[in-house]
């Protein structure tokens, strides 16, 4: 099977970016660049969402939880930020 070289022009941060997210699955740019096209010669589908991310279940009950809460006007146990991360350190 014969190789060809492709070409793209990327801003140098988000390449620099997209490099260390590779390099932290062991792999390079190139390498997930083929793996992309693989996906989409197997799957004949562009491997992309544009859709934002939905919350699960857990996490909507918990906003839920939360805006009952802050609705009901009651106060919680800490005051701020930090007395809560200290208390969840110990």
């Amino acid at each position: 099977m014969a190789s060809s070289t492709l070409t793209i022009r990327v801003d140098e941060d988000l390449k620099r970016e997209a490099a260390q997210v590779a390099e932290y699955y062991g792999l390079d740019l190139s390498s997930v660049t083929r793996a992309f096209y693989k996906q989409m010669v197997n799957t004949y589908r562009i491997p992309l969402t544009f859709a934002p991310e939905e919350p699960n279940d857990e996490s909507l009950e918990a906003i839920r939880e939360g805006n009952a809460f802050l609705a009901s006007g009651k106060s919680g146990r800490f005051t701020n930020g930090a007395d809560l991360i200290a208390e969840a350190l110990l």
